[in-house]
């Protein structure tokens, strides 16, 4: 699979009650524990970055790989990351393809992987007992991959099949990989992370090794382990299956920076569809920046469930869309402000666009209402504390912050960050980011008709 999501189990209904408690009293504290706190980073001599959080409130454990390679990294084809997403299940000289996810799935786990622009992630969910084998796995893979003419061709075959589905016979996919397109000129961000197909039917075996010794070597990977695990032995195994791997010299980066925009953007895709799609995007920041958290203020108010703007705007009053959302999408390098419309088939797109970009510029020109601040602010917090006890998550949160900030947020941090944006912050970034000049704006609609002979 490819793309990316954010964060429960028997905590929500407590972590809720005491967050709004907080909030509600004044006081700025939450009392709950960051387990994420407690990880332990080791270095192997390799460069292998190691993280382990001990949690022994769960009986599961999240062994994941993070390999930071995702499509911004791809020089020569497109769709090379996330194609390797799927090589890496071909097998080894040891293992059948596909005896990877048998092996772990028969003894109850869980297997899987994705591609982003940024990262390629593979993660093992098991009990504690299973670890050992997670390990030996996924060392395996790594050593000894199947790279050859045969996998290649079955997993390519794959990869185009997946492509049409989710992309070329969806208009959703039409709309979301034409609006990158659009919206980046220069930076590798505008190729869809899938890849374009005649990159993807061409692919050489060559290059699949190249890009497999550059990027999947030990120091450009993180492995994060969470749950209910002993930590010197876990520690002790993955020196002893991993620590071989040799590092690579050099890890290469696309140095193309974004140039500004200096204009409207926009683009037309015909497509034999029911109803128009819209989509939008204005440039934002990058992960990390101090405008993050007002950004997602922002984009919770506009378009974040069916009491957003957007959507009571275009689906119950207008009645001119079936669905609406969007979001604040944080990359490496960059970030976009995005919103998407299913427009109805009795509905205008012109009319429909005219409402996206009227309810944007109120976004701009008055304040929002302290109501409407509060009750966006405390969704993006109850969204930080629900998952504080799933392996998986926990796992996926302390990888994601080394990759992608070099460090580990706490809690604390996240929570007072998001309870610091105020109404005047919310105008401030939609003034700053979300103007006219820096739109891109796409609409999906069904072909001009034949003329009547």
């Amino acid at each position: 699979m490819w793309g990316m999501g954010r964060f429960f189990g028997a905590r929500l209904a407590i972590a809720s009650l005491l967050l709004f408690a907080a909030q509600d009293s004044g006081r700025a504290e939450l009392a709950l524990e960051d387990p994420a706190m407690r990880t332990r980073t080791t270095v192997l001599p390799n460069g292998l970055t190691v993280l382990t959080l001990r949690d022994d409130s769960t009986p599961v454990v999240s062994f994941q790989v993070w390999v930071k390679a995702g499509s911004r990294d791809e020089t020569s084809y497109t769709g090379l990351a996330h194609l390797f997403e799927h090589m890496m299940f071909r097998g080894t000289d040891r293992l059948a393809p596909e005896d990877h996810e048998r092996l772990i799935e028969s003894r109850g786990g869980r297997i899987n992987a994705y591609t982003s622009r940024d990262v390629t992630v593979y993660f093992n969910d098991v009990t504690a007992e299973h670890l050992p084998l997670v390990i030996e796995l996924e060392a395996e893979r790594l050593a000894n991959l199947n790279i050859g003419e045969a996998s290649l061709a079955s997993e390519r075959e794959v990869v185009l099949e997946e492509r049409r589905l989710r992309t070329e016979d969806s208009p959703q996919g039409r709309a979301y990989e034409a609006l990158f397109a659009l919206a980046f000129v220069a930076h590798p961000y505008r190729h869809p992370v899938i890849g374009w197909r005649s990159d993807v039917e061409t692919i050489r075996v060559e290059d699949c090794r190249s890009f497999f010794d550059t990027y999947y070597a030990p120091n450009n990977l993180v492995v994060a382990v969470a749950g209910d695990f002993d930590e010197a032995d876990t520690l002790a195994r993955i020196e002893g299956a991993f620590g071989s791997l040799r590092p690579a010299p050099r890890i290469p980066r696309n140095p193309t920076q974004e140039p500004e925009q200096r204009g409207p953007r926009r683009a037309v895709v015909h497509f034999d569809l029911l109803g128009p799609i819209l989509a939008a995007a204005w440039h934002a920041p990058s992960t990390g920046h101090p405008d993050a958290d007002a950004l997602d203020v922002a984009s919770e108010i506009l378009s974040s469930g069916r009491s957003s703007r957007l959507y009571r705007q275009l689906v119950y009053e207008s009645q001119q869309a079936l669905a609406a959302q969007g979001a604040y999408y944080e990359l490496r390098d960059a970030g976009v402000f995005y919103a998407f419309v299913s427009v109805r088939p009795d509905g205008s797109v012109e009319e429909a666009e005219r409402l996206l970009m009227a309810e944007i510029a109120r976004l701009r020109d008055e304040p929002v209402s302290t109501a409407e601040l509060e009750k966006a602010k405390r969704g993006l917090e109850v969204g930080l504390v629900q998952d504080l006890d799933r392996a998986h998550a926990l796992a996926s949160r302390i990888a994601g912050d080394t990759v992608m900030l070099g460090r580990i947020r706490s809690l604390e941090e996240r929570l007072e960050a998001i309870r610091r944006v105020e109404v005047g912050d919310v105008q401030r970034v939609a003034r700053l980011y979300l103007q006219g000049d820096r739109s891109s704006v796409v609409r999906v609609v069904a072909p001009p008709s034949e003329p009547a002979p």
